[in-house]
């Protein structure tokens, strides 16, 4: 029974991963999320509910549209597979529960969050701002002492404490980098997704994840650099950095932590 019901929440987050990919592709574009129906975006054919299918559609149909055969995305299965195991990770640590519920759905705001930063730059106030909003919820029902091997808000001052150090942090880093270069160096979506971030997780995890997404970043950055003649002039998506360092520290922060400790403490891992 326990196997039947890991595989529906993985069917679940997968479904849910398809909608989100018509998010990620009609947001930039301006489109709505709701109508018209699926299509093709390069011959504008509707797509046939048995192509429609999470992950396997896209198998079958071997990344190519059907009717006029231009490539799909490699992106689609890949944002189906990862809200999928997402989902099903949130299941697997929190049951059946109200905050597993929006610890998934956060994490399926942080995968829009990180291909919509990729593609066109723009973090969303329409997904950061209720992340924090939801963030504040995980605090008031005590997320954090739910499972210890989670790193959520531990209660609502928590996360308040999160949302403002998170979003403050970055806003001063901002606005020095602005007053010194005497140009943009971080939008404000940067700034409000930080602060969605410390709300969820609450304020110790700031620096874990602000120190993942740099170091990431950095290595990304330095990496084109090295193959573009311009050097370091061009934008870093570094919302798709901290997305994914912050989805490392809920899942793996804490035995990340304690593996950490016992290595510098001289123990075996």
């Amino acid at each position: 029974m326990l196997f039947v019901f890991g595989v529906y929440v993985f069917l679940t987050g997968a479904i849910i991963g398809s909608f989100l990919n018509v998010v990620i592709h009609r947001y930039p574009l301006g489109e709505s999320i709701v109508f018209p129906a699926s299509r093709c975006p390069h011959c504008s054919n509707p797509i046939k509910p048995y192509d429609n299918v999470p992950l396997l559609s896209w198998l079958l149909l071997r990344g190519k549209c059907r009717a006029c055969r231009s490539p799909i995305a490699g992106r689609y299965p890949v944002v189906e597979a990862a809200n999928a195991f997402l989902w099903l990770a949130s299941w697997a640590h929190l049951g059946v529960s109200f905050v597993g519920l929006i610890v998934a759905a956060v994490c399926s705001m942080l995968l829009v969050l990180i291909y919509i930063d990729l593609d066109i730059q723009i973090l969303p106030d329409v997904i950061d701002l209720p992340g924090i909003a939801l963030g504040f919820l995980l605090g008031g029902l005590g997320a954090g002492g739910m499972n210890d091997s989670l790193v959520l808000s531990y209660d609502l001052l928590d996360s308040l404490l999160g949302a403002v150090i998170g979003g403050g942090l970055l806003l001063a880093i901002a606005l020095l980098y602005k007053l010194i270069r005497k140009v943009e160096g971080m939008g404000l979506g940067d700034v409000k997704m930080l602060a969605m971030i410390g709300a969820v997780c609450g304020w110790q995890a700031i620096f874990p994840v602000v120190f993942l997404a740099s170091l990431t970043g950095a290595i990304f950055g330095v990496s084109l650099a090295l193959r573009n003649r311009e050097g370091l002039q061009f934008a870093i998506p570094f919302g798709v950095f901290l997305g994914l360092a912050t989805i490392f520290v809920i899942f793996l922060g804490v035995p990340a932590n304690e593996w950490y400790l016992q290595f510098v403490t001289g123990g075996s891992p």
